[in-house]
């Protein structure tokens, strides 16, 4: 380089540091703002400055800039503000000696650089950015209701994520079994887009689409909204969610149930199922075991075929197969034999067994079963185990014997597999009454039921002594019930009834007898009312008989007569003694032992002699002797 260039390069490095240190407006750049956070709603504090000691605030001018164009929102005059008319009118109020301002109601519109200039005792200005937030509502999760086939050659929707009404936009990220997912090329794509709400907040919407495989028929989903607010970082998760999954079946197989043994009359299910989604079409067979005939048969919807009621004819080998409708594969399962075990109706010989009294009978039952089956005879009334084997003996029948006796054919190796047959034993006899007599309390004018039970072989048949309506009920084969519906009238209570039992054997009756009830009748009582006033119009009364009251007084009369007895024979024993005086001297006694004199003292007093009269029995034509005091006392002492 020449001199001359030399002295040209000196001065222009000499002119840009003199053009640096000059600091030509313009050319600086601006300072960074200071960072002011709110929440939506809430309120934001402007300060302008920090060396508040240092400056003057009693003229200052606050100004709001929006696309880099300020506009004048507030003015402090010697310490007193003023808004400006706009958007910030009603919002804006000093704090601090007019040292910070204060924005009430912050919006996400809000969101800008706040600018104050100080004009006194310099101009200096101070530059405020205010950030905005507000959290999202809690995420909502909506699965795709379709469902995806592992099938597929690209991404299907699994579920969209949605957060609304947050500020500024929140990050979604999306998790499967607990561990988020990233974007995979053909694998898994992320798609999110956002909402503008008029209230200035945003909507974000996010949809995963991924390519399932079969494991991820119970995969979970869930997606996470991060977030900012002034004390710092936050998130918010949704519900897990499952998508369905569909994917080709591999195997099938089949289920009975109940497990274990089975008998005639259970409710069996049998099941196809398979490992594919959705299960395949179903069809079941049954091949007969004896016959080696297979049967078609078709379950419902579900691949369940149910037996309501099994029976034996349900015994087979049994299979399961499956076509996939969309890949027309078919699948079978293995085979199952279904045992029904099973006891056939018991039989009984003789089947309407009878005998005379004193003889004999022998009952047998016999039936199948696939299974060992064990006989047992019993008492139907009482349920009494009579024997155990298929042979029931019975010696020197007595009416008591005839009955029902039940024989039962069960199976112990299978719980519950049983069957009974019921046979009733005639013993040949006349009629025998339940009752042979009976009383009843009843009331005039009343309808009365009346029933007799006879029983007997042949069967017997009822009739009553007196008219009335009769219906006859069958007990048991050889017994046999008759009610008779009656009116009681004075005439029936004198009567009575008999029911009378006969068949070609004898006869026989059991007596009712009918007493009148006052005590329960709600009319008139017979005795009690006039015969002018009854209600049959008679004047004939019935009065009620009293068993015990009669008892009584028959017991009293008797001791009264005995004792009468005794005292009349003691008194003729001693008058024939002569030990009884039959003077007229007034008082005279009677000489028994000294150790008895003071036991027992009778005084009788009477205006006629003792001879006159007779033992206490006097006579009206005897006079009496002058003088005579008209007393006798008789002294008993022993």
């Amino acid at each position: 380089m020449g001199p001359s260039g030399l002295v040209c390069a000196l001065l222009l490095a000499a002119c840009c540091c003199s053009r640096r240190a000059a600091g030509v407006p313009g050319e600086a750049e601006p300072p960074v703002p200071e960072q002011v956070e709110a929440e939506v709603g809430g309120t934001a504090l402007l300060t302008c400055g920090s060396s508040h000691s240092q400056s003057n605030f009693s003229h200052v001018d606050w100004f709001s800039v929006h696309k880099e164009k300020p506009t004048l929102i507030f003015r402090v005059r010697k310490g007193q503000g003023q808004s400006e008319p706009g958007e910030y009118q009603q919002r804006l109020s000093l704090q601090d000696r007019g040292t910070a301002l204060v924005l009430s109601h912050v919006t996400p519109q809000d969101e800008r650089i706040f600018l104050c200039q100080v004009k006194r005792p310099q101009s200096q200005e101070h530059r405020i950015q205010l950030r905005v937030y507000k959290a999202p509502e809690e995420p909502t999760i909506q699965v795709n209701p379709l469902g995806i086939s592992v099938s597929s050659k690209e991404p299907e929707e699994v579920a969209t994520c949605v957060g609304k009404n947050g500020y500024p936009l929140p990050q979604v990220i999306w998790y499967k079994n607990g561990h988020s997912l990233k974007e995979e090329k053909d694998r898994v794509y992320i798609q999110s887009s956002q909402i503008v709400e008029s209230s200035g907040l945003y909507t974000l919407v996010s949809v995963l689409k991924a390519q399932l495989v079969t494991a991820d028929k119970d995969a979970l989903f869930y997606c996470e909204l991060s977030y900012r607010l002034p004390s710092g970082n936050h998130m918010k998760e949704s519900r897990e969610v499952s998508v369905q999954v569909f994917y080709p079946a591999e195997k099938v197989w089949l289920e009975v149930e109940p497990v274990g043994a089975l008998k005639e009359g259970d409710r069996v299910e049998i099941r196809c199922l398979a490992d594919g989604n959705p299960p395949p079409h179903f069809t079941i067979s049954k091949q007969n075991l004896s016959t080696k005939e297979v049967e078609e048969m078709t379950p419902e919807d579900n691949g369940v075929l149910v037996l309501e009621s099994a029976q034996k004819e349900h015994s087979g080998l049994y299979q399961c197969q499956g076509l996939d409708l969309e890949t027309m594969a078919s699948l079978l399962s293995d085979q199952q034999e279904l045992l029904v075990n099973y006891v056939s109706a018991v039989r009984v010989s003789p089947a309407a067994p009878e005998s005379q009294e004193g003889g004999s009978l022998v009952l047998s039952c016999e039936a199948e079963s696939n299974q060992a089956v064990q006989f047992q005879w019993l008492r139907e009334k009482t349920g009494q185990v009579l024997t155990e084997g298929p042979l029931l003996q019975l010696h020197n029948l007595k009416r008591e014997a005839g009955g029902g006796y039940r024989c039962m054919a069960s199976v112990p190796s299978v719980p519950g597999l049983n069957r009974t047959q019921l046979v009733h034993v005639a013993i040949f006899g006349s009629p025998w009454m339940t009752q042979k007599e009976k009383r009843m309390w009843v009331q005039e004018n009343a309808v009365l039921n009346l029933s007799c039970e006879a029983s007997g072989h042949p069967r017997p048949t009822i009739s009553w002594s007196v008219e009335g309506m009769a219906q006859e009920q069958d007990q048991e084969p050889q017994s046999v019930l008759s009610v008779l519906s009656v009116l009681v009238t004075p005439e029936l209570l004198r009567t009575g009834a008999e029911c009378v039992a006969s068949n070609s054997l004898g006869r026989n009756t059991t007596t009712i007898f009918l007493e009148l009830d006052s005590s329960r009748s709600t009319g008139l009582s017979t005795s009690t009312v006039s015969p002018s006033v009854r209600a049959n119009g008679t004047s004939t009364e019935k009065k009620l008989p009293e068993p015990e009251s009669k008892g009584v007084a028959i017991v009293a009369v008797t001791v009264c007569v005995l004792v009468l007895a005794v005292l009349g024979a003691v008194l003729y024993f001693f008058y024939k003694k002569g030990k009884l005086p039959c003077g007229r001297s007034g008082k005279q006694e009677i000489m028994l032992p000294p150790s008895r004199k003071s036991e027992f003292v009778v005084e009788v007093k009477s205006d006629k002699l003792p001879e006159e009269m007779g033992l206490l029995q006097g006579s009206s034509r005897d006079q009496r002797a002058p003088g005579d005091q008209g007393e006798k006392y008789i002294d008993l002492r022993h």
